[in-house]
Parts: C-alpha cells; sequence; structure tokens
C-alpha cells in the first residue's frame, strides 16, 4: 500500500475536512494524489479557492497540491487508503456524541474494498474504534477486517493556532490492527511527518495514549483553578504564587483559566464515559471537570460581589467582556467556557456587550444566541479580558480607564496586567 500510495497509482481520501483534517489532506497532496471529502459543499468550495474555512491555514499552502476537495461520497470509491478525521463532541450530559464518527464510518463503508486501510485520528475512548466502528465498516462493505481490508488509529495532535508545533513536527503515534498493518501505516506518515512516528502495540494503546494527554492537562489545570479559589479567599495572586513557585526546576508550570474547546475540555469526558462502564468511577479526573466546567460561573459571581462592593447597581450594569474564543489568537468557538461567564451575568440583569477581533460575529449568532458589539459604546461598570489575545497584550491603562466608570471592576483573567496597572479595581484568578 505504502509503495502504491508513494508513486501515485493509489488516492488517499481524508474525511473530515476541518481543523485537523484539511492540513492532513494538504501535508498529503504533497507527496500524494488525495481526495479531500466534507459534507458541507459551502466547505469545499472556499477549499476549492484556496481559502480554509478554519482560518488557520494560509493561502500559499494549498499551492502545489495534488488534491480533489468534494462533498459527493461517491469519489470516495477512488480511495484505498481512507483517514477519517470528524469531531467526536460531547452531548449536553457530557456524554460521547458518537454521530459524526458513526456517520463517517458509515460513509467509508459504503464504499470500501477489499484491501482498504481505514485509519482514525479522531479521538475517541480507548476500544472505540474496534467495538463501535469496525463492526459498522464490516457491516455495511460486507467485508471482514484483517482479511479484507485494514484498520489503525493514530490520534490527532494538532494545536489550534499553534505555528511552532504543527502536524509534521510533532511525533506521530500510529497503530494497526496487525503487525503488516502498522508497518504500512507507518511508513504512509512517514512521508509526511518529519518528527518521527512511534508505533503503538495496539489500537487501544493509541486510543489510551490521546485521550490521556488531554486528561492529564485537565487535571492539571483544575489543581491550579483551585488553588486560585483558595488564594482568592487569603487576599493573595495566584499568577504571584506560581511566579515564586515556578522558580524550582521541577515545578510544573500550569495556570488556572477556562477550559473550554474541542480537546482538553471534552475528551476527559470519554475517559470518565468508558471508566463507568466498565465499573469504575473515576473520581479524580470526575473532580477535575467539575472544577474547571465551573470556572465560568466563580468569575461572574465574583464580579458581581465586588460591583455590589463598590456600591454599583447590578440591575442594568453594564460589563465589556473582551475575547469569546476558547482560547488566544483562533477563531475557534467550539465549546467556549467564556460563554458560562457571559450567561451567568445576564442572569444578574447585567447588560454585556462582547467584543472579539478572531470571533466571526454569524458563528457566535448561531452557536451561542447572541450578537458581538462592532465597538465598544459608552462607559462599563466592569471590563473582563477573558481571552489573551495577542490584539490586547499590550493595551495601555488609559485605554481601560477610558471604557470605565469610576468604581468599575477590571477582571484579568489570564493575569496580563497585573504588573502594568496601578489605578484600577484590579482582579485575577
Amino acid at each position: 500500500m505504502y509503495q502504491k500510495i508513494k508513486n501515485k497509482q493509489e488516492k488517499i481520501s481524508v474525511i473530515g475536512l476541518g481543523y485537523v483534517g484539511l492540513p492532513i489532506a494538504l501535508e498529503f497532496a504533497r507527496k500524494a494524489s488525495v481526495i479531500g471529502f466534507d459534507i458541507k459543499p459551502e466547505r469545499i468550495e472556499l477549499m476549492k479557492k484556496g481559502t480554509d474555512p478554519s482560518n488557520e491555514l494560509e493561502a500559499h499552502e494549498f499551492d502545489g497540491c495534488d488534491i480533489q476537495f468534494t462533498a459527493n461520497a461517491e469519489d470516495l470509491k477512488l480511495a484505498r487508503f481512507h483517514i477519517v478525521a470528524v469531531p467526536t463532541p460531547i452531548d449536553k450530559h457530557n456524554q460521547p456524541d458518537l454521530t459524526p464518527l458513526l456517520a463517517a464510518t458509515r460513509t467509508v463503508g459504503r464504499y470500501l474494498k477489499k484491501g482498504d486501510y481505514v485509519v482514525y485520528e479522531s479521538t475517541v475512548y480507548p476500544g472505540c474504534t474496534e467495538e463501535d466502528c469496525v463492526p459498522l465498516l464490516e457491516e455495511l462493505s460486507g467485508l471482514k477486517m484483517g482479511s479484507d481490508f485494514k484498520v489503525g488509529f493514530s490520534p490527532e495532535r494538532i494545536n489550534p493556532g499553534d505555528k511552532v508545533h504543527t502536524l509534521t513536527t510533532i511525533t506521530k503515534v500510529v497503530s494497526g490492527n496487525d503487525a503488516e498493518t502498522l508497518v504500512n501505516i507507518a511508513q504512509v506518515y512517514e512521508m509526511v511527518i518529519k518528527a518521527g512516528i512511534h508505533r503503538a502495540p495496539t489500537i487501544k494503546v493509541a486510543e489510551a495514549a490521546k485521550i490521556i494527554e488531554n486528561t492529564q492537562r485537565d487535571v492539571n489545570i483544575a489543581l491550579m483553578n483551585e488553588l486560585s479559589l483558595i488564594f482568592n479567599r487569603m487576599g493573595i495572586n495566584t499568577y504571584d504564587v506560581l511566579e515564586a513557585a515556578g522558580t524550582k526546576w521541577n515545578f510544573l508550570k500550569f495556570f488556572p483559566g477556562l477550559v473550554g474547546g474541542h480537546c482538553i475540555g471534552v475528551d476527559p469526558y470519554y475517559l470518565l464515559y468508558k471508566a463507568k462502564e466498565l465499573g469504575y468511577h473515576a473520581k479524580m479526573i470526575d473532580s477535575g471537570r467539575f472544577i474547571n466546567d465551573s470556572m465560568g460561573g466563580y468569575v461572574a459571581k465574583q464580579l458581581v460581589k465586588k460591583m455590589i462592593a463598590k456600591d454599583i447597581n447590578i440591575k442594568g450594569a453594564r460589563v465589556l467582556v473582551m475575547g469569546v474564543t476558547f482560547k488566544e489568537d483562533v477563531s475557534d468557538i467550539r465549546n467556549s467556557k467564556v460563554v458560562d461567564l457571559i450567561n451567568e451575568l445576564k442572569q444578574y440583569s447585567i447588560k454585556v456587550d462582547v467584543i472579539d477581533p478572531q470571533a466571526s460575529h454569524h458563528e457566535i449568532k448561531e452557536e451561542y444566541g447572541f450578537d458581538m458589539v462592532k465597538t465598544t459604546t459608552g462607559k462599563y461598570d466592569g471590563v473582563v479580558v477573558a481571552v489573551q489575545h495577542e490584539e490586547y497584550k499590550n493595551l495601555p491603562e488609559s485605554y481601560f480607564k477610558e471604557l470605565m466608570n469610576p468604581n468599575a471592576i477590571f477582571v484579568d483573567l489570564k493575569g496580563i496586567y497585573r504588573s502594568k496597572l496601578n489605578n484600577l479595581n484590579y482582579w485575577s484568578l
């Protein structure tokens, strides 16, 4: 399979062309012949014109690529090596939502041929590929894994907004249903991955490796958030404490904050689900999720308390929230916990204006049901810098003073202004 792909005798397909799938498709298309499939025709039309709908890739990154963008699933017949890179979200009850993954699996299954490879990159709980996806592939294709087609799992490690740690510069974990499959999958990925390949012994190990990457970060950030709750009661700044503790060589530098997005705020729930299915309550992971999911509401309540202490009439008060994406310098608004903060403030009848130089006004309205403002107006009783966008990092104190009433509260979630402001009512985690 590797030789045939290398010689362009066979094609690779990538199913799902979002933050993960499109970079993979374009990288392979510099070395092989690729079919890029997405169910949204409007996204396909943008990519045909060299535009990344996710605003992560530049137009020149489409140059010189042997790729056919399509929303027609029948085109997948032409490929022999299929890479599935669709989202794996959670539902409103924090349970795994495999709908996109199983839909993509059904699509591939309908066009699967003898000798084909299917590699999953979507983050799942250990066992999902073999227990949930493979039976569907077999049912729809009439083929058997192992004897008729091969399956592997190679977890995505793309970090939105990160221009240093990119697809080709991060070690790629690969796995396969047998030794021969592992060799072929590893060789195919070696075509584009400069950082090297780690061959996991089983598909479950590769699935587990991915899920604990983000679970580890989630638990560590939850500890920082819990420390911030404690230090707030002590009247000391968490970032000052972390700066002092960070002078020790082996201190792990995690920071408090709102944990959203499609990875850290989601993946631990997949592991919790599987653990519960196996009869174990993962207490530490569950507690970490509870702490991190409650931080938006906590910040809102702290702001309200401080406004009341300054004799600000809460009903009808005005608050400006700066930044609504799930992290700095990206346009991605999925699972943004800033929205929790906004909604909590609105529960107090506070009028909230939201601005963000990165987020799409249309996407915010469609996803969360509120409008952003294009510019600030009048004076505010509170200003929250919620996301550390580059555009916000070097704003002078005078900028904020112009926006704020005399007794207004300034909330700096990421602590970027703690040594720069002298005349504002300042608070941070």
